[in-house]
């Protein structure tokens, strides 16, 4: 084992000894002792030494007002670190041998082969194969956009200190980089001082793709055809897209008042600028390398007789296009209303000319020169289009019905929020089938009514291409859906829309097959869908609603039902998931929650949100991100392939029971304890999160409202910071422990062994169960809470205690984490670092709320504590 991670730990400690050099020339040699005598008692303590974590506590307790900033600065900074060097050790050279999981597109080849799946079907899967990432638009990610810069250079530091023939100057100038690095990281704010704006969001999700994912896909591809190329003998056809990507960033407007249609329009001209430099950047690199004379007559009809060098003649016509688009759109951001439209339109105007010179290398014997850049623009060209990432538009149900109320009250109909189901479907089928408009020309509406109404008119002035789907929060009905097309429709939109209903509370996830096989009954619908249906499974609100288990057995369920919808109703269903990084909003190591999905739910493809800090860790490293495509890649291909059982009535019988008893578990807790929300408040830090600028959006759907009103992300967060992770085990291993009681427990076994969903299912609870810390969160009760409230954790602990004896007796093992040592080891590295913010923050929270007044230093110092956790667990929300 500890060989497996010296080079590691090697990393590790060679950052954790620049960054204390930086320290002591910063705050002086004592304050440089001060975090060593600290991080030296966190290490004792995590090894079990009791008179150490006593020491540790009264340490950080004695702490002067001034060092606490500075303290909670260096460990968070100790932990954004570590986190660089082990994100950085899975695409090292010592990843392959000692550490990454096989290569996954190797491992599937070699499974495919010894079950026989013939070439045949493993073709068409693959030309079938779409995974669809969709960065959201309220990014977890608290860590700023120059920090992150700051590290992806440490990475690429710590790549050129593994050369084994680096010269001594070389490593000295190598080691001299990294140390200004860190230094600069340490003099830089650490975390944003102002809310981002929906703006900024989505030129930070700009910067993902410029920085990583531009290079990541033609990497990527490159990898996957000489897979396919050794496996099948033939590789991935020019044109193939696997992969593409869409956002919500400046399209998400639930719960959102800061998402406007100006916004929105904003964002796609924006993203439309983006594209048409990353493209120029590629046309000019193009430029310099492709001065051949020699070309076939479509290059030569297309660059002109008289042309030398046809390629580059072509070439710097796609320049001066590109170079025009970019002014026009800048000036359309900047305000200036052109009636001009850019010249670049349409991925063709880019793809037609390209691949022209593309064929006429390859006619020409220059096939090697072909495949090398040309070829990986052709590919972005199709992955990126020219909209770079396809906008997704988010809005919550109710606003849809306000707008037909306003109207039919107008019009004198009567009030459409009153109507029975049946008679707003009536209405609205008559109406999307009318050839008269419904909007009248002298209507005023509200401001509310009248900003949905902008946003639709906003995308009826796009191409359909710039758009991935119109998703409806809280669905609950065929008439949400139904509206969401009537209004679109009554702006002029010119095409049909993808309109994804969103099923994310318990009930709405058990009624989702009845509320899409109402629609499929609708002819005029059917036609509408022209035989395609996408539908969006909440994670995140069903498991604050309900709890982990019992929502995870409702999101089975409902994708199960809906498959089956579909298949009867002959139509493509394409599932999109809304899972965030956390276990509490349906997080899990991509492969295995893939494969622990219902046969046949991932034969439409994948379509999936890729949530704040989790876009960082999977995606934001070119490497990273090429690993993360062939993850998805090799479990989507073995779900089709090679799909996970149906599961025996029994173990159907068995969930349901736990998901039930889980449920009442749960909200006996969050709902029916009067002392849980006065607990929550005061053990966590939910009521100080609203001061981090964590995303464009406020915390709370209803201001005014409690724990129900909360979003998931704080909610999940709160918990998150003070170790006891609630939302993510509450009521799971309780269920499994009353059916153990019941006579189950070799049942229990059984699934584990032969159900991808339930085995799944324990080995997400073993992760949090890992990072949950009961001594912490023992702690923060002593210091924080009430006496009166205080029995209340100490019932929550003993709970926990249980429940992690309970889960770890069904899989028949000793310690949590057995079978995956690499994830045990990052927890544990990482911990050294989060027990002491765990402590700072305590502290910092207790001192905040004892004094009356203000002290900008403490405020500081806790939002330091939150953002360092944050980083430790890898969950904020």
């Amino acid at each position: 084992m500890n060989e497996k991670y010296s080079a590691l730990r090697s990393n590790v400690s060679m950052l954790g000894h620049l960054l204390g050099n930086t320290i002591k020339d910063a705050h002086g040699e004592a304050l440089l002792e001060k975090v060593e005598a600290i991080r030296q008692l966190s290490k004792s303590a995590l090894a079990g030494n009791k008179d150490d974590r006593a020491s540790l506590i009264d340490e950080i307790k004695h702490l002067p007002n001034d060092q606490l900033a500075p303290v909670a600065h260096a460990f968070n900074q100790f932990l954004n670190l570590t986190n660089m060097a082990e994100q950085y050790h899975t695409i090292s050279r010592h990843c392959d041998t000692h550490v990454c999981e096989p290569d996954s597109l190797s491992t599937l080849f070699a499974k495919l082969a010894e079950k026989g799946v013939s070439d045949t079907d493993t073709s068409q899967a693959i030309k079938d194969l779409n995974i669809e990432l969709v960065l959201t638009a309220h990014p977890t990610e608290i860590t700023r956009r120059t920090m992150i810069n700051k590290l992806v250079k440490i990475n690429k530091c710590l790549s050129q200190l593994e050369l084994a023939d680096l010269s001594i100057k070389e490593r000295r100038k190598t080691e001299r980089r990294l140390e200004q690095l860190i230094a600069q990281s340490w003099h830089s704010d650490t975390i944003r001082k102002q809310r981002p704006t929906p703006l900024d969001e989505a030129k930070w999700g700009f910067a993902v793709v410029e920085n990583s994912l531009w290079e990541a896909v033609p990497d990527f591809l490159r990898e996957f055809d000489q897979r396919l190329i050794d496996y099948l003998g033939e590789g991935l056809p020019i044109h193939a897209r696997p992969v593409h990507f869409s956002s919500w960033m400046g399209g998400d407007r639930d719960g959102n008042p800061f998402v406007t249609h100006q916004i929105t329009r904003e964002v796609l001209l924006l993203s439309r600028w983006k594209a048409a430099d990353l493209y120029l950047n590629d046309i000019n690199e193009l430029f310099s390398e492709l001065s051949m004379t020699k070309c076939n007559d479509s290059v030569r009809k297309l660059a002109g007789t008289d042309e030398h060098e046809p390629y580059r003649a072509i070439l710097k016509h796609l320049r001066s296009m590109l170079n025009e688009t970019k002014d026009i759109l800048d000036a359309k951001i900047n305000g200036e209303s052109l009636t001009q439209k850019a010249p670049l339109q349409h991925v063709d105007q880019l793809w037609q000319p390209l691949y022209a010179c593309y064929r006429s290398l390859h006619e020409s014997g220059m096939g090697i020169i072909a495949d090398g850049s040309l070829l990986d623009t052709l590919r972005r060209i199709k992955t990126f289009g020219v909209h770079l990432v396809r906008l997704d538009v988010r809005q919550e149900s109710t606003r849809h019905a306000n707008v037909l109320a306003e109207l039919t009250r107008y019009l004198g109909l009567g009030d459409y929020s009153q109507w029975s189901e049946q008679d707003k479907i009536a209405f609205l089928t008559n109406e999307l089938a009318s050839k008269r408009p419904l909007l009248p020309r002298n209507w005023t509406p509200s401001d509310d009514v009248q900003e949905v109404l902008n946003t639709c008119k906003v995308i009826a002035s796009q191409p359909e291409e710039a758009f991935g789907a119109y998703v409806i929060s809280m669905a609950r009905t065929a008439s949400d859906v139904l509206a969401v097309h009537l209004l679109l429709q009554e702006c002029g939109c010119p095409y049909r829309m993808k309109v994804c209903p969103l099923f994310e509370t318990l009930e709405d996830l058990n009624n989702a097959e009845s509320v899409i096989q109402q629609l499929m009954n609708i002819d005029l619908y059917r036609g509408f869908i022209q035989n395609h249906q996408m539908v969006m499974i909440g994670y995140s609100d069903s498991a604050k609603d309900a709890g982990v288990m019992s929502a995870g057995w409702a999101q089975y369920h409902a994708m199960e039902s809906l498959v089956q919808v579909s298949e009867k109703e002959g139509i493509e269903l394409t599932l999109f998931h809304g899972r965030g990084g956390t276990v509490g909003r349906g997080g899990a190591p991509a492969h295995a929650a893939l494969l622990s999905q219902p046969p046949k739910s991932l034969k439409g493809g994948l379509r999936v949100t890729e949530q704040g800090e989790m876009i960082r860790f999977k995606l934001g490293l070119p490497e990273v991100a090429v690993n993360s495509f062939s993850l998805y890649a090799s479990a989507i291909l073995e779900a089709n392939l090679l799909p996970p059982p149906e599961p025996k009535e029994q173990w159907r019988s068995l969930m349901i029971t736990l998901s039930e008893v889980s449920c009442r578990a749960y909200r006996n807790i969050v709902r029916a304890d009067k002392n849980f929300v006065p607990y929550f408040r005061q053990a966590t830090p939910e009521l100080e999160l609203g001061k981090l600028p964590l995303g464009s959006r406020p915390a709370k759907r209803n201001p005014q409202g409690g724990v129900e009103s909360l979003r998931a992300i704080p909610w999940i967060f709160s918990w998150s910071q003070n170790r006891l992770v609630l939302p993510a085990w509450l009521g799971a291993g309780e269920a499994i422990q009353a059916a153990i009681n019941e006579g189950h427990q070799a049942l229990l076994e059984e699934m584990c062994r032969e159900w991808p969903f339930f085995s799944t299912r324990l080995g997400m609870l073993e992760m949090v169960y890992s990072k949950c810390n009961i001594e912490i969160a023992k702690h923060y009760d002593e210091r924080l809470v009430d006496k009166q409230y205080q029995p209340l954790g100490d019932k929550l602990r003993k709970q926990l205690a249980q429940d992690i004896q309970t889960v770890l007796n069904v899989e028949n093992n000793e310690n949590l984490m057995q079978s995956d040592p690499w994830g045990q080891e990052s927890i544990r590295l990482r911990n050294i670092y989060v027990e002491p913010l765990n402590m700072l923050q305590a502290e910092l929270l207790y001192r905040t709320r004892k004094n009356q007044t203000v002290l900008p230093e403490l405020d500081e110092a806790l939002m330091v504590t939150i953002a360092g956790i944050a980083a430790g667990m890898r969950n904020t929300g």
